[in-house]
Formats: structure tokens, C-alpha cells, sequence
């Protein structure tokens, strides 16, 4: 299975080719634009407030987190986690950075059906992939093709997983969009270009992944037939 030559040419090299090009396309994307100040010249931090006090987004709490672009929203504790970067920058990437994770908060509580749609299945990602690819690699090892479809089921699960994220983060980062407007804080054409490409990038690596995703589960479903 590992020196499968179906497997280096429509599995390993699509996916590690489209992942070189997301990530060289955020670096890209962040690098211009995060070395560009907003029109309002507000840091990240400061954007956050803003919307936080301009719009329908209440009761979200503002942290820092260690590392580069580590930004995230915990639904659990209602809080959006800003990286120190962006949370003392004020550019244009750190701007549609934070709207992005604050367009999940909005998502959160609205009870958006995407975001709960993919949290349903936040427990069973948890185990799925791992067991998969035991009971697949197992099923390949003792010639048992049941034991391969099961493991190809719970690796779905997570190739599931990752397709409903796709509309939850493009749908954040409209949500973003619009967040920035209604808080008056985007106040120039540069500053909407810029943040719909930090946006628009951030959003290719969801489409990289799900397709790498989607090729592997594509090739394990052949390797099973192959042993029918």
C-alpha cells in the first residue's frame, strides 16, 4: 500500500502539491497584507472591540495566545483567542483575521446549522481516523475486506467532517465581511481587497485538505474493491 504507484500519483503528490500551494498563497497573502496598515489604523485587538461593540456579537471574551496566526474561537467558553501578532498589529491581515474568528462567534450564536452540523461530529473525529486506518491497514494485512470497509466508514467520517467545514469557515469569513462594514472599521477599498484575499487564502487550505481527504478515501474504497 505505502509504494503503491495509484497512490504517489492521484493521492500523495495532487495532495501535497495543492497543500505547497495554499500555504504559499497564505504566506503570500499574510506577508502583503500584514505589513499593510488598516485604513483606521486600529490593531487587531482594538477591531475586535470594535465589533464587539458595534454589532449583534456580544459576550465574547478576548484572550491572547502564543504563536503566529494561532487565532481561533472556543465555542465552549465563548472566547476568540488572538495571536500576539495580530492582536497588536494594526494591518489589514490582522483585521480580517479577527472579523473571520468574531464571524464564528456570530455563527455560534445565531446556533448557525453548518457550525452544528460539524460539531455533532467533533466526537467521533476525535477516534475516527485512527481506528480507520488501523482496521484498513488490518484488513489489507489479513486479506479480511470487511475489516476494510469499516476502517474506509470511520475515515469517512472524517472526510465528512472536513467537507462541512468548507461552507462553515467560507460562511465565517462572510459573516467577517459584513462584521467589518457594520462596525465601520473597514474604511477603504484597500482595506476590503486586502482582507477578502487574507480571507480568501485562509479558505484554500480547508479546500486543500478536503481534497487530499477525499483522494485518500477515493484510494482506500479501490483497494478494498481490488480484494473482493
Amino acid at each position: 500500500m505505502f509504494f503503491d504507484s495509484n497512490y504517489l500519483l492521484f493521492v500523495f503528490l495532487p495532495a501535497l502539491l495543492l497543500s505547497l500551494a495554499a500555504q504559499a498563497f497564505v504566506r503570500g497573502a499574510y506577508s502583503k497584507w500584514g505589513k499593510t496598515p488598516n485604513g483606521a489604523g486600529l490593531t487587531g485587538l482594538q477591531v475586535a472591540q470594535q465589533i464587539l461593540s458595534r454589532t449583534d456579537v456580544k459576550g465574547v471574551q478576548l484572550e491572547g495566545v502564543p504563536g503566529e496566526l494561532t487565532d481561533h474561537y472556543d465555542p465552549r467558553t465563548q472566547t476568540v483567542r488572538l495571536s500576539q501578532g495580530n492582536a497588536s498589529t494594526p494591518s489589514v491581515a490582522a483585521m480580517a483575521v479577527v472579523a473571520h474568528e468574531l464571524g464564528h462567534a456570530q455563527q455560534h450564536q445565531q446556533g448557525s446549522i453548518l457550525i452544528s452540523m460539524r460539531n455533532f461530529l467533533v466526537p467521533a473525529v476525535q477516534f475516527s481516523p485512527q481506528l480507520g486506518y488501523l482496521l484498513i491497514f488490518a484488513g489489507l494485512i489479513l486479506r479480511i475486506s470487511g475489516l476494510i470497509y469499516v476502517g474506509i466508514v470511520l475515515f469517512g467520517v472524517m472526510v465528512v467532517f472536513m467537507i462541512l467545514t468548507l461552507p462553515v469557515e467560507f460562511d465565517a469569513s462572510r459573516r467577517g465581511m459584513i462584521l467589518l462594514r457594520e462596525s465601520a472599521v473597514m474604511t477603504s477599498e484597500t482595506d476590503q481587497q486586502g482582507a477578502q484575499q487574507v480571507l480568501t487564502a485562509a479558505g484554500f487550505t480547508y479546500v486543500a485538505a478536503a481534497i487530499g481527504a477525499v483522494l485518500q478515501l477515493l484510494y482506500y474504497l479501490s483497494l478494498a474493491n481490488r480484494r473482493r
